[in-house]
């Protein structure tokens, strides 16, 4: 999950053509915060979310589902992975 979220981050991120900095500031993080973030090495706390969320300008409950979306299509691939790997055994 840590990983959709860092990956969400990024890719909205990048959607309002916005760099690492420019994000920090809108939520009043440091940028290296959101560099560990992006790359799943920190896991925010439910406030930061919620600063994520409106800097990203988004709701909590969109980012969330945005999040929640990624995480399960990082499963399925998961699992069409295990079981593509399966048959060619």
């Amino acid at each position: 999950m840590i990983t959709a979220l860092g990956v969400e981050v990024k890719v909205r991120r990048q959607e309002l053509a916005l760099s690492q900095e420019d994000l920090a500031g809108r939520c009043e993080l440091d940028r290296p915060y959101i560099t560990m973030i992006e790359g799943a090495r920190k896991q925010p706390t439910i406030s930061v979310l919620q600063r994520l969320a409106e800097a990203l300008e988004l709701s909590l409950g969109e980012f969330c589902q945005r999040v929640d979306d990624r995480y399960r299509t990082e499963l399925q691939a998961a699992g069409d992975a295990v079981h593509l790997g399966e048959s060619r055994s």
